[in-house]
């Protein structure tokens, strides 16, 4: 009997050490055509921003692990031809978040500019898009010891327009 605990215990030991820091859970948004992968369970809150001179209705869906922030953000403009500023001033407003610059900067295949900017021991790593009128952000931001690359790249990865 004293066996049968002994081991039921070191097993429970055991798998309570390997549970998964990151439980990453498939999110479909009911407000704009995408999908991603979230490290934990997401919440969503839409609001009034303004960015640059549009003002805007965004609806942010996040989940946070360790301080660190895993965020979409998607809007839909009155005009396409907004894109390009509405892009520019998401970005912007996101580095300016964490006080911080962009590091690095790039042009994915589908399109999508994606940056790297610290700060004040912050770090952002995101990927700003649009398809039509409607805009998008899928970052990662929070203490730059607590974000790694594989992370990074599963959650952003797994970012779908549909």
């Amino acid at each position: 009997m004293k066996h049968k605990l002994l081991l039921a215990l070191i097993l429970a030991a055991t798998l309570s050490a390997c549970s998964p820091k990151y439980d990453w859970r498939d999110y479909r948004s009911n407000d704009a055509p995408y999908a991603v992968l979230f490290p934990g369970k997401p919440a969503t809150q839409t609001r009034s921003i303004k960015l640059d001179q549009l003002n805007v209705s965004m609806t942010m869906t996040a989940a946070e692990i360790d301080g660190v922030v895993f965020a979409v953000g998607s809007a839909q403009l009155a005009d396409a031809a907004q894109v390009p500023a509405a892009i520019e001033a998401m970005k912007t407003a996101m580095v300016n978040n964490i006080g911080g610059t962009v590091t690095a900067s790039k042009t994915t295949a589908n399109g999508a500019q994606e940056i790297e900017a610290g700060g004040k021991g912050m770090r952002l790593v995101g990927r700003f898009m649009a398809k039509d009128r409607r805009i998008y952000q899928a970052v990662v931001i929070g203490p730059a010891t607590n974000i790694d690359a594989e992370t990074v790249d599963t959650y952003l990865s797994s970012f779908k327009l549909y």
